[in-house]
């Protein structure tokens, strides 16, 4: 069995994986009859779930605890998580695997790389060995960050080199919360730029959420009045579990593999300069309308195409009007470009899904080999009530425009020197600035050529 560890970082980091574990478990309990496949089928399922994201004993009575590894500078955050864990009566986190200090980073990237990175290493590493070693064989780790702050970025980031250094060989992919774009925190351009430039050199991958498409997703499809982070939290939990949970995928004709975290990070990331993924999923709608509505596939992998090509993160308000192959007057295409993709369709009927609209050679990159593009998956049983649904994670030039915006807002507080003392008193030179604009404009020049 291939087991991941979650390595929680910050506030962001620590809510995010808190409602990860309990996304996962909730997905494991429904109700035998919304599972769509046999008690057998689905018991196999519970335990590829349980043996994967948690240690269990099943000749014992205790709950299963989470694989996870709980940092941050503030206690409160962490306290909260293992009790709202608790509560839930279904999984805990384990004891004594969690770091945290009294005092945080105040939103400053440098304070929490350059000072309490580095003081919490021993510590941290020590738990993360722990948890290894109670795993029969690492897939990789996963790693759950927010990009504005100071702790999550600073630290984060510290904490995945150190990772990089200790598992060389371990896949590691970094999830991480793109900050609204009118901002939570004056300098969070500056933590970003920092945080992607540092991760890019020490991650497989990285998976890229926005607030902002979040929000839109709480507000016009899940229909959410007053949106909180923990609404914003259950929908990237969803994303992420909609393509972690167990799939077989179709690696070859007549050949399966399980969605192990390296099988899913060999076949996204064919290109060390190509590391930027967006999560797509549908449906996503309330509770209360799921058990009204039906779904065909044809229509929900015709919504899933557009939202691909047209750069769209959900399927209210997607263009049309783009069209693969179709030109702009200067000859580049309209289209969002991409070098591979994961499709994963769940529940009923997916033998019977015609997913062939993404195999188009018109959709990727020229010079990727036909049969490095796509990779897909069908999973007779059902993800979290839903009868049918399907997540596409890829590689493509959608993720660039976003960026691009972050870089040069840092980019003219930085050409002014605002702020930049904040950071150069714990030890972070100009020069690193310069380091981390220089990577980031190579990762958008890259994505812009495909």
């Amino acid at each position: 069995m291939m087991s991941v560890i979650t390595i929680q970082v910050g506030q962001c980091g620590n809510q995010i994986g808190g409602q990860l574990f309990q996304t996962l478990i909730d997905d494991v309990n429904i109700k035998q009859s919304q599972t769509l496949v046999s008690p057998f089928k689905n018991e196999e399922y519970k335990e590829e779930v349980l043996n994967r994201f948690f240690t269990y004993d099943t000749t014992s009575s205790e709950l299963p605890k989470a694989r996870a590894v709980m940092v941050d500078m503030e206690p409160k955050v962490i306290a909260q998580t293992c009790a709202n864990a608790q509560k839930s009566g279904k999984w805990l986190y384990p004891e004594k695997q969690q770091f945290c200090q009294q005092k945080g980073s105040g939103n400053n990237w440098a304070h929490g790389y350059c000072v309490h990175g580095p003081v919490a290493q021993e510590n941290v590493m020590e738990l993360v060995q722990r948890e290894a070693e109670k795993c029969d064989n690492v897939s990789g780790f996963l790693s759950l960050l927010s990009l504005a702050g100071g702790t999550g970025s600073g630290v984060g980031a510290f904490i995945s080199k150190c990772v990089r250094d200790e598992f060389p060989h371990a896949f590691i992919l970094n999830q991480v919360v793109w900050p609204y774009h009118t901002g939570e925190v004056i300098v969070q351009n500056y933590n970003a730029v920092l945080t992607l430039s540092h991760l890019y050199r020490t991650a497989d991958a990285l998976v890229v959420m926005e607030n902002d498409s979040l929000h839109k997703i709480c507000s016009q499809l899940m229909n959410i009045k007053k949106i909180s982070f923990k609404d914003i939290n259950k929908v990237i939990c969803h994303q992420l579990a909609s393509f972690l949970q167990p799939a077989p995928l179709e690696k070859f004709p007549d050949f399966t593999i399980q969605n192990t975290l390296g099988e899913i990070m060999d076949h996204m990331v064919s290109h060390p300069d190509y590391k930027l993924l967006t999560v797509k999923n549908i449906p996503h709608m309330s509770e209360k309308s799921i058990e009204f509505s039906t779904f065909q596939w044809h229509g929900l992998l015709k919504h899933l195409r557009q939202m691909l090509i047209a750069g769209a993160s959900m399927e209210e308000g997607i263009d049309w009007q783009i069209q693969v192959g179709t030109e702009t007057p200067r000859g580049s295409t309209s289209h969002y470009r991409s070098l591979a993709n994961l499709l994963i369709l769940r529940g009923k009927e997916v033998n019977t899904a015609d997913t062939s609209a993404f195999t188009d050679p018109n959709i990727y990159t020229p010079w990727m080999p036909t049969g490095g593009t796509l990779l897909q998956g069908r999973q007779p049983r059902s993800f979290y009530q839903y009868e049918k649904s399907a997540v596409l994670l890829s590689n493509s030039r959608s993720t660039i425009g976003p960026l691009n915006t972050m870089i040069g807002k840092a980019w003219n507080m930085f050409s002014s020197r605002a702020y930049v003392h904040q950071y150069t008193k714990h030890g972070l030179a100009e020069e690193d600035f310069v380091d981390s604009f220089v990577t980031l404009e190579q990762v958008i020049s890259n994505y812009s050529k495909l």
